[in-house]
């Protein structure tokens, strides 16, 4: 996966495991002087309930692994829509059929070169 140039050590270590677990439509949305909420949003799918449990999973592993804290975690008991906000980097999993309903990529207006190479 080829990572945006100027990326953080944070949203590299996110990106490379969401690569890693074979997570769908990754998206990264530059949010700097748009939101004063986080400097970037990263937005995953996985195939079913357990497969965005797992993704969640292994990115709190990894943010706990590479030092970057305890991050809040919302949506883990039924794994729909799981949003881990890891301060300067939020990450939002969807099953398919919820991404689509929710499109919060539209709300970012997000263009196909943010996409990363695993579509």
């Amino acid at each position: 996966m080829e990572l945006p140039t100027g990326s953080t050590p944070l949203e590299t270590a996110l990106l490379a495991k969401l690569d890693e677990d074979k997570a769908q439509d990754i998206v990264l949305i530059d949010l700097k002087g748009k939101s004063p909420m986080s400097d970037t949003m990263i937005v995953a799918s996985g195939r079913s309930h357990r497969h965005v449990s797992a993704l969640a999973d292994h990115l709190l592993r990894t943010l706990k692994e590479h030092g970057f804290g305890k991050a809040k975690v919302e949506g883990l008991p039924h794994c729909d829509w799981v949003l881990i906000d890891a301060g300067d980097v939020i990450v939002h999993l969807f099953r398919p059929e919820v991404r689509t309903f929710y499109n919060i990529e539209k709300i970012w207006a997000v263009d196909a070169a943010h996409r990363t190479a695993r579509n």
